[in-house]
Parts: structure tokens; C-alpha cells; sequence
């Protein structure tokens, strides 16, 4: 027995004319004809009473009916939540950010994320950029959020926004306290940094020997949080995104070194496997970074 042989007998139980239900279903007449054939010859018994002035449904095909209505309902809900299934985003997104992104740049997008798909389970992983890139490469994490560009021939990378970089100090600081000055006078600076890997690390180093400075003195901490702290306390001088300091600027804990054509912009990348391009739950959250960034 074939669903499609079920609607017909339905559709010509309904209006009753075998040339009607062929209009309405868009098949030919002789067809109509052979669904009713398969079916008699399936159950063993005559759905409808023919002749040339009328067709009447036998009590045999009045409780085919009902059923019949009962399966093409059931079948009609289960092709509906299926095809919700496919589309609805709900279940597990894992996550992973560089400590800028992730502490600083996600929080208000996740929270976008959340308030359109509260089905979803959001996970995030923090890291520096390499460990980023290698836990996508592994499968751990869905997406991932870099510092900074790359070129990975088996991974999909792409910028999504450009973020201002300020080197910051103490208030308190001697520099601070100039109008303007210049890459020269930082020569003697102790310099606070990301570890090796970390995305915000290399662009320091790259705008300093750029600028043709060598460092004196260099600390490495593993945190944002711990950097800023040791700034704010005066232990040196750092590098550090806009969004890393907004609020230590409004309540004046560090100062923005006025440093002579200060421009430092760095491009934030998200990051994927192809292997994730039809993650419906990957594609909903890109779609929700697009719409922020468009």
C-alpha cells in the first residue's frame, strides 16, 4: 500500500467522480482508477459501489476511510516536525575565542545568539590563537575567533571586524602626562605581554619593529586581566584592544599614551572546518556575527 494510492482513495471518497478526482490530484483518470484497483486487491474487499449514475463508499471503504485519514495525518506531522528538525537551532555549540574576543568582543553577541535560539547550548573555550586554530583543526571546538588574519589551506577563515589598539599606561605615568610623543621615547619601557602564540603578542612585536623599537624589558602573562592590573599598577607599559580597556579608561584606572600617529588596527577572523559549512547551529551563529558587523 502506497500513500499516494491512500490520498486518492480519500480525495474520491470526497467528491465522488472519478474524472474530478483526477483533475484535483493532477493525474489522469485511469491512474485514479488503478490506486483504487491496488487498494480492493490489497484488503480483499470493494471500497465503492460504480455505476454509470452514481459511486457510493461500502461500509468496507467508510472504515478504510477513517483510518486512511488517520495515516495521512499522522505521515503530514511527522514530515513537519522533520523538516522542523532540520531547520530548528537548538542543541550544542562549542566555541572557542582568543582571550580578547572571548572576553571582551562575544559576550554581547552571545547574548544576541541566546535571545533568537534559547534552545541553544552555548559552550565557549578560551585560548590563544594558535590553541584556537588547533582546536578547530581537531574537531574540538565548532567555530573559533582569532586575532589577526591566517593563511590555513584546510580551514575557512574570515575577518569580520577591525579592532583599535592603544599601547596604555598608568595615569600616573610620566609619558602620560605629555601632549604627544614619540616611539623613541618608549625605548627604555618595561613591556607587558601575551604569551608566545597569542595573536596580540605578534602584533606587538610586529608594530614595534616596525617602528625600529627594541624592547628593553618584557613581562609575559597569560591574561588580559593580569596585564592591565600590573599596568594599572605601574608596572610597565602594553598593548591592548579597545574594547579590553573601555572600562579602566572611563574610570580613568589607565591612560592612552599619546603616542604620535597612533593608528593600530587589527582584523578579528572567525574561524571553521568546511566540514562544518552545513551546521545549521555554526550557520545560524556566523549569520548573528554578520548582522552585528554588517
Amino acid at each position: 500500500m502506497q500513500l499516494e494510492e491512500l490520498k486518492t482513495f480519500v480525495t474520491l471518497a470526497e467528491v465522488k467522480n472519478f474524472t474530478k478526482t483526477a483533475d484535483k490530484l493532477l493525474m489522469s483518470q485511469p491512474t485514479v482508477s488503478l490506486h483504487i484497483k491496488n487498494l480492493e486487491k490489497e484488503f480483499n474487499t470493494e471500497l465503492f459501489q460504480r455505476s454509470p449514475k452514481f459511486l457510493k463508499i461500502t461500509p468496507s471503504g467508510q472504515l478504510l476511510l477513517q483510518r486512511a485519514k488517520k495515516i495521512i495525518e499522522v505521515y503530514d506531522i511527522a514530515k513537519q516536525e522533520i523538516l522542523e528538525f532540520h531547520h530548528k537551532i537548538a542543541g550544542k555549540l562549542t566555541i572557542g575565542a582568543s582571550y580578547t574576543i572571548g572576553e571582551y568582543i562575544l559576550p554581547s553577541i552571545l547574548c544576541n545568539l541566546q535571545e533568537k535560539y534559547p534552545a541553544l547550548e552555548i559552550e565557549m573555550m578560551i585560548g590563544n590563537r594558535e590553541e584556537i586554530l588547533q582546536f578547530v583543526r581537531q574537531f574540538q571546538i565548532d567555530i573559533g575567533f582569532i586575532e589577526g588574519e591566517a593563511i590555513e589551506k584546510d580551514l575557512r577563515i574570515i575577518p569580520f571586524m577591525a579592532e583599535e589598539f592603544f599601547i596604555v599606561s598608568s595615569p600616573d605615568h610620566q609619558l602620560a602626562r605629555k601632549e604627544e610623543i614619540s616611539f623613541h621615547e618608549l625605548k627604555k619601557e618595561t613591556w607587558l605581554s601575551r604569551e608566545v602564540g597569542s595573536g596580540n603578542r605578534d602584533f606587538l612585536l610586529e608594530i614595534l619593529s616596525t617602528n625600529g623599537l627594541k624592547i628593553h624589558s618584557l613581562l609575559t602573562m597569560n591574561s588580559i586581566q593580569a596585564i592591565k592590573e600590573s599596568v594599572i599598577n605601574g608596572l610597565g607599559v602594553s598593548l591592548l584592544s579597545k574594547h579590553a580597556i573601555k572600562r579602566e579608561l572611563e574610570h580613568h584606572y589607565l591612560a592612552i599614551l599619546p603616542l604620535r600617529n597612533q593608528d593600530f588596527k587589527r582584523t578579528f577572523s572567525y574561524v571553521y572546518s568546511p566540514i562544518m559549512e552545513n551546521n545549521k547551529n555554526v550557520e545560524a551563529f556566523i549569520n548573528v556575527i554578520e548582522e552585528k558587523w554588517r
